[in-house]
């Protein structure tokens, strides 16, 4: 089982899928990284040796900014908005959605589970 980046890759899956089990890279950017590795992207993860982890993980160190710097770079931006106070950053305050959704009926999932009449009471 390969580690890059602190996360253990999947076993038994094509290499451009199982790079995207790192976060910040999507399925465009693994494919990217495959072509500049030269590595198929029908290649599984099981069959990775050292050799190529190794130049994985270098041109992710170099060029892209993945798991721990990315989720601080997220987290810090919601907290510039939030400390702001522009529409985005109070809609973040208030755990409803900020990219203009309708909340009448759904946004469950930002707003929570309902609330029904039997809690009212």
């Amino acid at each position: 089982m390969a580690r890059i980046a602190g996360v253990d890759l999947p076993k038994n899956k094509h290499m451009d899928r199982a790079l995207t089990y790192i976060h910040g890279l999507g399925l465009t950017s693994a494919r990217k990284i495959l072509d500049r590795v030269d590595l198929p992207y029908t290649m599984n993860s099981d069959d990775l040796d050292g050799e190529d982890v190794n130049r994985i993980r270098k041109i992710l160190e170099s060029d892209y900014m993945v798991e721990g710097d990315r989720r601080r770079e997220v987290s810090m931006d919601i907290k510039r908005l939030t400390d702001l106070g522009c529409y985005r950053g109070r809609r973040h305050r208030m755990g409803l959605p900020c990219r203009g959704q309708r909340t009448k009926t759904n946004a469950r999932t930002r707003k929570g589970p309902r609330r029904g009449a039997a809690a009212r009471k």
